[in-house]
């Protein structure tokens, strides 16, 4: 029952993270209309690359985890293809800068540190450096939800925080929480355990901040009462 337990968690996790890997397709769709990088970053997706590299490689040698390897394989991939079309897109001088990063962080250093692990290390030692790597990039992964609950707070708005990635970001760590527990995986449950707490948190900002916006004639009734109200001032004061 524990086993189909965890393979339960682990496809609906699958689902989840794929969401989530396919979640900015709308932004490299305006790339290719536009045939323009405008003023996107390429770091984000340099370093979803490399995480996704880690968790592939940990899903390999760490035993039964073939469903954390299966998403982030995948994760890879899609993530090659929207570094490519930024490549193609992208002003001279960001093509120059992103080139460096994918050769340096996507090539040179997951190369030598995966090589280095898998003939260096052998056993339980070789899991626990591949499983401390998927921690230590997943935590910097999460610096971008934090400068976006960061933006929220200060604006008192939640504009530029997408609900829809947020409620996803939320339901992913959830499921990746409770896949770790059945599991007991650590290394899987710690990232997941705070993405999860992060995903509460944006929606709780939601709760707080979300304002409906108001519809055409509800504007109109507003402008119409700001009008009578500012013409009722001066009569009040010449009498």
């Amino acid at each position: 029952m524990a086993v189909s337990f965890i393979v339960l968690f682990g496809v609906l996790g699958n689902i989840m993270s794929g969401l989530v890997y396919i979640s900015p397709a709308n932004v490299f769709v305006r790339i290719v209309k536009r045939r323009s990088t405008e003023e996107f970053e390429s770091i984000p997706y340099v370093s979803k690359l490399l995480n996704a590299y880690f968790w592939s490689y940990y899903g390999l040698v760490e035993p039964n985890s073939v469903l954390v390897a299966s998403v982030n394989i995948f994760g890879a991939g899609v993530e090659i293809v929207f570094l490519t079309i930024f490549l193609l897109f992208a002003t001279p001088r960001m093509k120059a800068r992103t080139a460096m990063l994918v050769a340096a962080l996507d090539v040179a250093f997951p190369a030598a540190a995966i090589l280095l692990t898998q003939f260096l290390l052998h056993g339980n030692k070789r899991i626990d450096v591949a499983g401390l790597f998927c921690v230590v990039f997943s935590m910097i992964a999460y610096a971008s939800p934090l400068s976006a609950m960061k933006t929220v707070v200060i604006l008192k708005s939640v504009e530029y925080m997408p609900f829809l990635l947020s409620f996803i970001l939320f339901l992913n760590g959830g499921v990746w929480t409770t896949y770790s527990i059945l599991a007991k995986d650590l290394f899987v449950g710690i990232p997941n355990g705070i993405g999860f707490l992060l995903g509460t948190a944006q929606l709780i900002l939601y709760a707080i901040y979300w304002k409906p916006t108001k519809p055409f004639n509800q504007v109109s009734d507003d402008l119409e009462d700001q009008q009578i109200s500012e013409a009722l001032v001066p009569a009040s004061k010449s009498t």
